[in-house]
């Protein structure tokens, strides 16, 4: 929402007043003068006191401002000077620059009723001919009316690729937590079934006496299978492809198959581990493959020139390290993460580690992903 009172307008305003009064009482930057000096600096006060409220009500102040001009003319004769442009020419850029068309060219008939109104009453234009040369100041006018939308609708496309780039990202978030989702379906249902046949082969065992132990182990895997058709049926919406359920979740161990596929592809790619391996948690294992694969997706996407993309898998003290870089010179945009990036930061986040996407050190482009062990 627009300002009712902006401290711009209200230091315009006092600009516009102060050349307005030295152009009335002084003369300076005027051309002819006809009337009271007081019927022109009153005018042009008023005229430039209501710039003050330009931006809450913009069509409403140029009519304003209109009126006042066409009653000094018609009162006094309409003078020639450039002070006389100052107040309808900011006023009719306000118009352009804060209201929306078609409403917005109601400035354009208000200014050039301005126009004929003072080329009608100025005394130096006795003739036809000399009214239709002072065609040539309604121009500024114009101009600052053309500006001003030019303005409004550079705004109007930034905002609304600002918005596009949000519901993007919104939807790459979205994306990746019905992923998450599903992955955890997985890797929690596999677990519940482990869980349930072990506690029947337990329960299976147990002595005639041992009734006690046999009930809870009963109970057991009553939840056990309860919970798993349960969570079944919430996430089985998230699935699109049941095929996928099937699979093995992918992981570190798996990174070597996507880049034998990038390299059959054409792009040479090189892993390297460092550090004391270590298994990793299935939750962190599948995020730490997602990082990978996702560096390898954009450098097959977007890395023109390169020849080679290497892979850095750190098992550090405190985080594993995962970074991806090429050598090809693609479209890095620091000031924010596309849709396949956003997704993937969501995950990262969601094991409270780092990600960031920019140039390399020696050029190309570089992902960079530390996700902490988690703690004991």
């Amino acid at each position: 929402m627009r300002p009712r009172i902006h401290p711009v307008d209200i230091a315009i305003a006092a600009i516009v007043l102060v050349l307005g009064q030295l152009e009335a009482w002084a003369g300076i930057g005027a051309m002819t003068m006809p009337g009271p000096d007081w019927a022109r600096g009153l005018a042009y006060g008023l005229a430039a006191v209501l710039l003050v409220f330009r931006r809450a009500r913009p069509l409403a102040v140029l009519t304003a401002v209109a009126i006042v001009l066409l009653a000094e003319f018609a009162l006094a004769g309409a003078p020639e000077g450039y002070a006389l442009l100052l107040a309808p020419l900011v006023a009719i850029y306000t118009v352009g620059r804060w209201v929306a068309m078609p409403t917005s060219l109601w400035g354009i008939l208000v200014g050039t009723v301005l126009w004929a109104g003072w080329a009608w009453t100025d005394p130096l234009n006795t003739t036809l001919e000399d009214r239709l040369f002072a065609l040539v100041w309604l121009a500024p006018w114009v101009i600052a009316w053309l500006v001003g939308a030019l303005v409004r609708t550079t705004a109007t496309l930034r905002e609304q690729r600002r918005a596009e780039r949000a519901a993007r990202e919104s939807r790459a978030i979205a994306e990746e937590r019905n992923r998450i989702a599903r992955e955890l379906h997985d890797v929690v249902g596999h677990g519940l079934s482990v869980m349930t046949v072990q506690a029947a082969a337990v329960r299976r065992r147990l002595r005639p006496d041992q009734a006690t132990e046999r009930t809870a182990l009963e109970a057991v895997e009553a939840v056990g299978r309860e919970s798993l058709a349960e969570m079944r049926r919430l996430v089985g919406v998230l699935r699109t492809d049941e095929a996928a359920s099937r699979e093995p979740p992918p992981g570190l161990g798996t990174v070597g198959r996507v880049a034998d596929r990038v390299t059959a592809a054409g792009l040479p790619v090189t892993v390297t581990t460092t550090g004391a391996a270590r298994d990793l948690p299935i939750a962190l294992d599948i995020a730490a493959f997602r990082v990978v694969q996702e560096g390898l997706t954009n450098a097959m996407r977007h890395a023109t020139g390169a020849t080679r993309v290497d892979v850095d898998v750190d098992f550090g003290d405190r985080a594993l390290s995962l970074r991806v870089r090429d050598d090809g010179v693609g479209p890095i945009d620091t000031g924010g993460f596309g849709a396949g990036l956003t997704g993937l930061r969501e995950r990262v986040t969601l094991h409270e580690g780092d990600l960031s996407f920019g140039p390399g050190p020696d050029g190309g482009c570089e992902l960079r992903a530390e996700l902490p062990w988690p703690a004991a």
